[in-house]
């Protein structure tokens, strides 16, 4: 499933990543974020993300939903979001997420970059620090699946350069090697990629390295 998102924030915040889980102790941030959610009867609906801390959020959707309902939600570079409704309110409802340390943690690596990139300007995208990679042969695997060889031609913890003859359309989902990506331009040598998970450094340079 791919969505489209028009992700916005109101201002520069860096989350703490490692906050035990614990309702409303966790800070708010707004960030708006365009997606789908599940309702327990695996119906569908669009939402759209308003604000959101490592241990839940708050989404206007189209139809209501119940206290206590399990919710599965859906936005670009954040992945699935599951949790129960803790509240509702004219319009959308509050959800608290269920989630491991490790999912909290590598939310607020998410949210933190989401909410400094949209803050400072898409030419703040590229601002990570790219290294070459002295092993630059990959495969790039397309939606349906088609796996093709490719170049990685430069890399940061938040995207990659790739040479490779393909041209999939700008906003579809890809695989670099192991990494989740969406295709946000092209250029002459091939296309860039932004990962929907950001990557840590040391792993990123034991990868690519």
């Amino acid at each position: 499933m791919v969505l489209q998102s028009a992700p916005f924030a109101r201002r520069s915040v860096a989350l703490s990543p490692r906050i035990v889980p614990d309702r409303r102790r966790h800070k708010r941030v707004s960030l708006t974020l365009l997606g789908r959610f599940m309702r327990a009867t695996k119906q569908e609906y669009p939402c759209k993300l308003t604000d959101i801390s490592v241990g839940g959020a708050a989404l206007m959707a189209p139809v209501a939903v119940e206290l206590n309902e399990r919710i599965v939600a859906y936005f670009d570079h954040i992945g699935g979001l599951e949790g129960t409704v803790t509240r509702v309110f004219d319009g959308g409802f509050g959800m608290r997420f269920s989630a491991t340390q490790h999912k909290r943690e590598k939310l607020a690596a998410q949210l933190t970059w989401l909410i400094n990139r949209d803050s400072l300007g898409p030419s703040e995208e590229r601002r990570h620090e790219r290294i070459v990679p002295r092993n630059s042969s990959s495969e790039l695997k397309l939606s349906e699946g088609v796996v093709i060889p490719c170049r990685v031609l430069d890399v940061s913890i938040s995207g990659a350069s790739v040479g490779t003859d393909a041209r999939p359309a700008v906003g579809q989902e890809v695989q670099l090697g192991r990494l989740r990506a969406r295709v946000v331009r092209h250029h002459e040598q091939g296309l860039g990629v932004a990962f929907l998970d950001i990557q840590q450094p040391v792993a990123l340079r034991r990868y690519f390295g």
